[in-house]
């Protein structure tokens, strides 16, 4: 027990980092967000015709975006929803730099009523680390 007195705010610490790790994995689930690599990412844009939605700005859309993608800044996405209409139930891999923008782009998807929407983890710069083609 002294132990754990003398030790506290080490313990705190600990269990809050354990806490955090947990949420990170089934934070996502938990949201109806599925979290992809880019292998399934391809899977998806080349056999289902998914829609690639970057949500990132512009400049860094402009340095380098995949292919085909539609750009809609995070910011706008609430006011521009009525552009994806026509992706409501049809596969979509939402994007950012490195998949934390995405993901709240996901989460106000599916609250919207999108069934496919998928973030592609670790964003474009796991893009870049599997050394896949970016246009600009």
């Amino acid at each position: 027990m002294q132990f754990l007195l003398d030790n506290f705010i080490m313990l705190s610490v600990v269990v809050f980092s354990g806490v955090m790790l947990i949420w990170s994995f089934i934070g996502n689930k938990i949201r109806g967000i599925t979290e992809i690599d880019t292998t399934a990412a391809l899977q998806l844009i080349n056999h289902k015709g998914a829609l690639v939605l970057d949500v990132r700005e512009q400049s860094e859309f402009d340095a380098g975006h995949i292919l085909k993608a539609k750009l809609i800044p995070v910011g706008k996405l609430r006011g521009r929803l009525n552009e994806l209409e026509n992706h409501r139930d049809k596969p979509m891999v939402v994007v950012c730099r490195s998949g934390q923008r995405s993901a709240a782009a996901c989460a106000l998807l599916v609250k919207e009523g999108f069934s496919q929407v998928h973030n592609l983890g670790g964003g474009v710069t796991a893009w870049q680390k599997a050394k896949l083609p970016l246009e600009r």
